[in-house]
């Protein structure tokens, strides 16, 4: 009886099938396709003189430079944290499990302008901590720290949470038969648990990077908008938007955009490359 049913569904949902991805397709290229092709017909719209003009002036170049270094900076730190916050989590049970967790997925829940806020009353020059730190000659607001702490804590859960889903859905008896042989946790976790994570570690540092180039509203708050020193790509799209410089903005924005693009690419690419050898290895006799 059951597969007579599933049959006639086969037989029957061709036409839903057609129609529900006709939808996707059609909702996907309204909220999606049509506002980056604008990106680059308004980038390009004065011509390839202009859109590279519009890249070498100097707030342009200086924003493209902040940008690329606290990607530099965030990456890294975010990698480290999340591998060592996804091995605690998915492999001991301590008291605290819970609040780790919950910290983890704070970033998804707050709005990254409560974030940046957050930090000025922490470290802004009227706080305690703030005001001592400039007595001693480290600045955080209105500077490259402050704005690395707030790209941080919007960026730290990429990769904690894409390499915690593949230790908890992978068995441990690789990593169980490598302690009995006499390895060290450490000498484990380099020789057997990092090679096992290596995709999804790959799909976590990508995911970070593209967040921490367009991360907004928590760098925004404690930038400052210093025009050369503290704007990002996104401040300077939202400065020169702001002056009506409509062409020079989109430019600007098209560089976010194909940093973004090229970072689905290369993770789509690796998806695809990880399906390959799962197939291989399902097809290999043995």
């Amino acid at each position: 009886m059951a597969d007579t049913h599933a049959a006639g569904a086969q037989s029957e949902a061709p036409w839903l099938r057609a129609a529900l991805i006709g939808l996707t397709l059609i909702i996907l290229l309204l909220l999606l396709g049509l506002p980056l092709l604008v990106v680059f017909v308004q980038a390009f719209s004065l011509g390839w003189s202009a859109y590279w003009q519009a890249l070498a002036d100097p707030e342009a170049r200086a924003a493209i430079k902040l940008t690329l270094w606290l990607t530099l900076l965030t990456v890294p730190l975010s990698t480290v944290f999340g591998v060592a916050a996804a091995w605690a989590l998915a492999r001991f049970r301590f008291r605290g499990r819970g609040l780790l967790l919950t910290f983890i997925d704070l970033p998804f829940a707050i709005s990254p302008v409560v974030v940046g806020l957050a930090l000025i009353m922490l470290y802004g020059k009227f706080s305690p901590l703030g005001g001592w730190l400039i007595a001693h000659g480290m600045q955080v607001i209105f500077a490259l720290p402050g704005m690395l702490l707030a790209t941080l804590f919007i960026c730290v859960p990429f990769v904690a949470k894409q390499v915690l889903h593949h230790l908890e859905a992978q068995a441990v008896d690789r990593e169980e038969a490598a302690y009995t042989l006499g390895a060290s946790p450490w000498s484990t976790f380099l020789r057997v648990t990092l090679p096992s994570i290596r995709a999804s570690l790959l799909s976590g540092v990508l995911l970070c990077s593209a967040r921490a180039m367009g991360e907004f509203g928590a760098v925004s708050v404690v930038s400052g908008h210093i025009l050369g020193r503290t704007t990002t790509l996104p401040l300077q799209v939202e400065n020169l938007y702001n002056e009506y410089n409509f062409q020079a903005a989109f430019a600007v924005a098209s560089v976010l955009t194909v940093f973004g693009l090229l970072v689905l690419l290369i993770r789509s690419a690796l998806s695809w490359q990880q399906l390959r050898r799962q197939l291989s290895a399902r097809a290999t006799p043995i």
